[in-house]
């Protein structure tokens, strides 16, 4: 497919526009990328799809330049609007459709907001009567994924609520998620028919504990691990 636009998101992260799958996906899929260099050798990464499906835009991918990252690499510093790229999906299970109602609790560390934006776009578009509540964990709010469209929708949507959580500057600085949290998010948004975790090993790890412990049961939770 080739790259229709590059946007900034945030000082790490950059968007990226495709055309349309040859089939729909649903909200949180992800597509396998693939880059081939001159000698042949060949790189795979996954990536979520951030767009709701059936945007007209097209696929949305959101990749953070990390160092060392040979894909992701290549992405921040050498990919242009038309560059074609081998692409492979959409993939995977971690995902919900409006048909599965809710309430829906989605937890996301970092990166892995991603997939769960494809989840609120998609309730905007086709359910914005089920509840669903957000809680974002992220170092600095600069670095918080599309969050002037969250906070946006958290303001003029009935059913969407939204916690932002710094984990590096203000009032909120050295505090992670923790039961107090979880049990604030069920009290606001009552007990999910779906929770889903999206982010790196050990936070994700580490909420899914804490929702078993407050008292959401085992086969609702629905996690995504985003490398270490």
């Amino acid at each position: 497919m080739t790259i229709r636009a590059i946007t900034p998101v945030t000082p790490r992260v950059k968007s990226f526009r495709f055309g349309p799958l040859d089939r729909p996906h649903r909200a949180g899929q992800h597509v396998d990328v693939r880059l081939t260099a001159p000698d042949g050798y060949q790189a795979q990464r996954s990536y979520s799809i951030a767009s709701a499906p059936g945007d007209p835009a097209g696929i949305e991918l959101m990749i953070e330049g990390l160092e060392a990252g040979e894909v992701s690499g290549f992405f921040d510093t050498v990919a242009e609007v038309g560059d074609a790229i081998e692409l492979r999906g959409p993939l995977g299970a971690f995902s919900w459709s409006p048909a599965e109602g809710g309430p829906v609790l989605l937890i996301a560390g970092g990166s892995g907001i991603v997939p769960l934006l494809a989840m609120v776009r998609e309730r905007t578009r086709h359910a914005p009567e089920v509840p669903m509540l957000l809680i974002y964990s992220v170092r600095k709010a600069a670095e918080a994924i599309a969050w002037a469209e969250l906070a946006a929708l958290s303001r003029d949507e009935t059913g969407f609520d939204l916690t932002l959580l710094l984990t590096r500057e203000g009032p909120t600085a050295g505090r992670r998620i923790d039961r107090v949290m979880i049990n604030t998010a069920i009290e606001c948004l009552g007990m999910p028919r779906h929770a889903f975790v999206c982010g790196g090993n050990g936070f994700v790890g580490a909420v899914a504990d804490l929702l078993v412990d407050a008292g959401v049961k085992p086969g609702v939770v629905r996690t995504e691990r985003f490398g270490g």
